[in-house]
């Protein structure tokens, strides 16, 4: 297994609805970010999206730099990445 790339040092603010399921990005190649578009299995990284159901209609920050500690939500980690 490789190692996330951050495709951005930020979270990715996304409106999302109630029982929407989303692919989160978890290796940082997805063009779709912060949603897995395939890229892993073609990069080969060993990595698999994160699947997460919407439990309400809300604005959520996905992390962008794909090495948060509690998947898929930004926990401020970017902060301490150089």
């Amino acid at each position: 297994m490789s190692n996330p790339i951050s495709p951005q040092k930020s979270p990715y603010l996304v409106n999302v609805n109630e029982g929407e399921k989303k692919a989160w990005c978890s290796c940082g190649h997805s063009s779709k970010q912060p949603f897995c578009d395939g890229s892993h299995s073609k990069n080969q990284t060993g990595m698999k999206p994160v699947i997460y159901k919407c439990e309400k209609s809300e604005e959520i920050a996905f992390c962008g730099c794909k090495h948060t500690k509690n998947p898929p939500f930004c926990d401020g980690t970017h902060n301490t990445l150089t």
